[in-house]
């Protein structure tokens, strides 16, 4: 996957990014907003992401509210539940956190003769969590990747202790706690290529179902250290800046996943099987128009996500409009 400053800043200028940084978070004052069509109804099955599982419902509620004749069914266990789903016809929507891999592009593509095609839908800054009380200041790329890591692919060593990474007194004798992800999931999957270039994790790293539970883990546990979804943070836990050279990290704010500065941030996606020369379905097309849309990109920020720049939510609303 390309990194997330080519990705974003070459599909919007830096000043008009640049206006995402203030506080509230504001969207895009050229997203468009939604306008409801005739003839909307049917059933929608979206099958994957858990990430995107809170804002599938948001999305999918308010949807509901526009055409009542609309049914949607969402399931979240994990990003890699999404290619066999739409291969095999039992879903329309399939929400990734990560991009496809080939294997999975190349399994859809031969059943079908065409690949799947992705829409961005909104932007994450994957977190470093830690409980709320931890005074730790920030973490390097190298020491997130001693910490998780049993091959240490970023050049450093064993990290097991707060004290290995600059804490003292009571704190520096802990050993640190450590939640993950399962192997389903694209969370998992993105951090083990981005943060631990495409390591191994360790045994001790307690595996979640879910992004909840592991920031529930961490909130729960004085010596917590895990990763997740910014949208699921809580009063329970702290995302930590995160850097690439001792001292100088970053927070994982907006501004930060624009410029590139945060590591690792990152596009969520909806994945969708749209024949090239046709039309998309009229449900599965509104649905994401409504998802791109001003109303849409409100409820990813209400979610604790980041809205998308115009440039980049026009470009998918024109996709899926074209034959």
């Amino acid at each position: 996957m390309m990194k997330m400053k080519s990705m974003i800043v070459g599909a919007v200028s830096l000043a008009v990014a640049s206006s995402f940084a203030a506080e509230p978070i504001k969207i895009d004052a050229d997203i468009k907003a939604y306008e409801s069509v005739s003839g909307v109804s049917g059933n929608l099955n979206s099958i994957g992401s858990d990430t995107l599982n809170n804002l599938m419902t948001l999305w999918s509620e308010s949807f509901q509210q526009k055409y009542p004749n609309v049914k949607i069914q969402i399931e979240g266990k994990g990003s890699s539940t999404a290619p066999p789903s739409l291969i095999e016809g039992t879903a329309q929507l399939g929400p990734m956190s990560r991009a496809m891999k080939d294997k999975e592009i190349d399994a859809f593509e031969k059943k079908f003769g065409y690949k799947p095609t992705a829409v961005k839908v909104s932007i994450d800054a994957l977190a470093v969590f830690a409980h709320k009380d931890n005074p730790i200041k920030g973490l390097t790329l190298k020491e997130v990747d001693g910490i998780f890591s049993s091959t240490f692919k970023r050049g450093g060593s064993h990290i097991s202790t707060w004290g290995e990474v600059g804490l003292d007194g009571e704190w520096g004798a802990r050993s640190i706690s450590l939640y993950g992800r399962n192997s389903a999931s694209g969370t998992y999957g993105f951090f083990k290529k981005k943060a631990l270039k495409k390591g191994d994790f360790k045994t001790t790293v307690k595996e979640q179902p879910g992004s909840s539970a592991v920031v529930q883990g961490i909130a729960e546990d004085l010596y917590a250290l895990g990763y997740s979804g910014i949208g699921y943070s809580t009063s329970g836990v702290r995302a930590l800046p995160i850097g690439k050279k001792a001292g100088k990290f970053y927070e994982s704010n907006l501004e930060n996943c624009v410029n590139g500065k945060y590591p690792l941030a990152r596009y969520l996606y909806v994945y969708v099987n749209k024949k090239p020369g046709e039309e998309l379905d009229q449900l599965t097309k509104e649905f994401l128009t409504f998802v791109l849309s001003k109303e849409g990109q409100e409820i990813v920020v209400k979610d604790g996500y980041y809205p998308l720049p115009a440039a980049v939510s026009a470009e998918g609303i024109d996709f899926l409009r074209s034959k």
